[in-house]
């Protein structure tokens, strides 16, 4: 399957994760494509992070903080005006056995 830049051009894009490695990737194959990206993450967590050695904080609207604070989500959402695409970059699997409760309140499983 080939991308199509027509395709992908001028689109307003939300991506969670994007400090990450694979998260730097997508960020940047989105860019390339012509995509308006904003990235909402965390700071990257290694130094140096593919996220700086890309200098992605200059060619996105990087936005920092965490999805599990739903107003700071909102926020992004709407001074996005409404991203037309919402990627979401899952977290490892380590990730959660590292966190003390990985389910937001009221979430059954």
């Amino acid at each position: 399957m080939t991308p199509n830049p027509s395709f992908w051009s001028g689109r307003r894009v939300l991506l969670t994760g994007h400090t990450g490695f694979k998260g730097s990737w997508l960020a940047l194959w989105l860019l390339e494509l012509g995509a308006e990206v904003t990235g909402f993450a965390l700071a990257p967590e290694t130094n140096p992070s593919l996220f700086a050695q890309l200098e992605l904080e200059w060619r996105l609207d990087h936005r920092l903080g965490g999805i599990r604070v739903a107003s700071l989500l909102t926020d992004v959402v709407a001074e996005t005006r409404t991203p037309r695409w919402c990627c979401t970059w899952p977290p490892s699997p380590w990730c959660a056995a590292a966190t003390p409760n990985p389910r937001p309140p009221g979430l059954r499983t």
